[in-house]
């Protein structure tokens, strides 16, 4: 065996650093310039150079997580409630891999995220190297975009078309792979971007716009109807929106992730629609004649059957995303355009015309009659806390506060959702089309980050928390005083609501043994920490939580057979609901 006395390649000593004009440095500088300031991230072998470059940068913010997952969720919770892109960075192999579910979540709910990627040298790549995997292989189908940087000289670009891919369109999750030798490499010191952002989608023509006019200025029973879109479109967009509603005097309905959209306490607003909606916001649906659909997508859980969904009404969709026009429910005028762009060109529109918006109170009337039934309501028990109380405990304990609420995925999050009244936008952090549990604590963290003097409440499940509990090390870490209230019946509730309505009852693996002493644990983490399970001490417990310095575990034990009503079944139309165990309401006034 011949034995090399070259040093290899790799080998370093202590007193190296990266170099200020390497490819790590350039990424962090471009970073910068785009406006980034808070990164969130994992160190593994394959990004050290960048972690080297961090070392004194303090223009970034960098947090410093226990699992690449939950960096993800925690930039997700970051840029859900700035409205400005999450970053993150992570090593090669199971450092990449680990943040697919988070990318998954991130491309459902249209979230901004820069996901950076540590690669293996580029000589090594394809040869099973420690630590590589095809993270471009991966990606493909969790992000919007993917890239792998090829050389030194498209470091800058790179890291710039990412950035605009992320936040333009349709937002969500970008990656860049970076091989490991090119961020150690030199780059030129006079190097530039030769990027330039795409310009702009077609304007809408007159005739779309005109269009749309006719069937408002001809609605007798219209519904709004927003989503996810409107939040991330902006505030301004969000604005144009609740102008649009006042001027057309209609009920508004917002998706589970378009809550905050439109104030919740606003007398036009009828709730959220679909599977755990309001009576009066599917009903109204269903009996329309007119929807205006902005920046939802019809997803199946508001839609139900689609071949049932809305049978008398024209339909009117604005998007940015032109591909989610017409793909699952057919509509009369689609607008492809940014939801504020858009409806200010309505709101013009509309103002310009000589005619009047219909009287549409005999449909309020209608409406006022299915509010009567009062779907939401539930009934409590003098030795159990129901998971509905805590909820409405927690809003009555935080009125005019406007805290950000971050949930987990559940029954706990529909109650959430349910009771909860937002006011403003960026305000509700929830995983929607992919449901993933384990989201609610390091999105929770990423909020509480970009907003340090604001109350971030994350309400979690005994088997959510589960998920990513590690995170509570994160935020003793950062010193985030995130408050956690744990709705906890020792079960995974909503599984459980299934087979009991799907499977005859048979809860198969759906309940929990061996759950963990909370408080014991979340005081191992250095959290403050309690359990409540009688009513009489609910209110003082969640204030204790909520006027705690830092962060403040709460475990709530509350009724494990609980039922999350009302629920629309899979596959029946929007005027069969189910309110409560054994009642059924079914609307056969169209």
């Amino acid at each position: 065996m011949e034995i090399s006395t070259t040093t290899p390649v790799a080998a370093t000593t202590g007193s190296q650093k990266t170099p200020p004009g390497s490819g790590a440095s350039a990424l962090v500088e471009t970073l910068v310039n785009l406006g980034v300031d808070t990164v969130f991230g994992y160190p593994g072998g394959a990004v050290l150079p960048i972690y080297d470059a961090l070392y004194s940068e303090n223009r970034l913010h960098h947090v410093l997580v226990r699992h690449e997952q939950a960096a993800v969720h925690a930039a997700e919770g970051y840029a859900r409630s700035t409205g400005k892109p999450g970053v993150v960075v992570v090593t090669s192999g199971p450092g990449m891999s680990n943040t697919t579910t988070g990318l998954l979540d991130a491309i459902s709910d249209s979230i901004p995220i820069i996901c950076i990627s540590g690669q293996v040298a580029k000589p090594l790549i394809g040869t099973q190297a420690f630590q590589e995997c095809d993270a471009i292989g991966i990606a493909k189908t969790v992000t919007k975009w993917q890239t792998q940087i090829q050389s030194i000289e498209e470091v800058i670009q790179c890291t710039e078309e990412a950035y605009h891919r992320a936040v333009s369109g349709r937002p969500g999750p970008v990656l860049i792979d970076f091989p490991k030798d090119i961020q150690a490499e030199l780059i030129d010191s006079s190097a530039k971007s030769s990027f330039r952002e795409a310009s702009s989608s077609a304007a809408i023509s007159d005739l779309d716009i005109g269009q749309a006019v006719e069937l408002i200025l001809g609605a007798k029973k219209p519904i709004i109807y927003g989503g996810g879109g409107l939040i991330n479109s902006g505030t301004p967009a969000c604005d144009a929106f609740a102008r649009f509603v006042r001027m057309t005097k209609a009920p508004c309905t917002l998706t589970l992730m378009g809550l905050g959209a439109f104030s919740g306490s606003h007398p036009q607003f009828i709730g959220m629609p679909g599977m755990h909606g309001t009576l009066e916001a599917n009903l109204a649906l269903h009996d329309s004649d007119l929807i205006v659909c902005v920046g939802a997508r019809f997803d199946d859980r508001v839609t139900g059957d689609v071949e049932t969904f809305a049978p008398h009404s024209k339909k009117i969709h604005i998007d940015i995303d032109p591909t989610s026009i017409n793909r699952l429910v057919r509509v009369d005028v689609g607008l492809a355009g940014d939801c504020g762009e858009v409806l200010s060109k309505l709101i013009r529109a509309l103002e310009k015309q000589a005619r009047t918006l219909p009287e549409i109170q005999p449909w309020w009337q209608q409406i006022h009659r299915w509010q009567k039934v009062e779907s939401l309501k539930f009934d409590t028990k003098e030795d159990t806390i129901v998971p509905q109380a805590l909820i409405t405990a927690i809003q009555n304990a935080t009125v005019g506060t406007n805290p950000i609420i971050a949930t987990d995925v559940g029954q706990h999050q529909m109650w959430a959702a349910q009771h909860f009244i937002f006011e403003k936008p960026g305000h509700w952090l929830t995983s929607g089309g992919a449901g993933t549990m384990g989201y609610g604590l390091p999105a929770a963290i990423g909020a509480q980050i970009a907003h340090p003097d604001k109350t971030v409440i994350c309400v979690s499940g005994d088997a959510s928390i589960l998920m990513n509990i590690q995170e509570l090390s994160t935020a003793i870490q950062h010193k985030t005083p995130v408050k956690l209230i744990l709705s906890n019946n020792e079960c995974m509730g909503m599984v459980r609501q299934w087979q009991e309505f799907n499977h005859g009852g048979r809860y198969s693996h759906s309940y929990t043994e061996a759950l963990p002493d909370f408080v014991s644990v979340a005081k191992g983490f250095g959290w403050e920490a309690e359990q409540v399970s009688k009513p009489d001490g609910l209110d003082e417990a969640i204030l204790r939580c909520l006027k705690h310095d830092g962060p403040y575990f709460l475990e709530v034990a509350v009724e494990k057979q609980e039922n999350c009503f009302p629920m629309m079944p899979a596959g029946v139309p929007h005027n069969q609901i189910l309110l409560r165990e054994g009642e059924f309401y079914q609307d056969d006034t169209t």
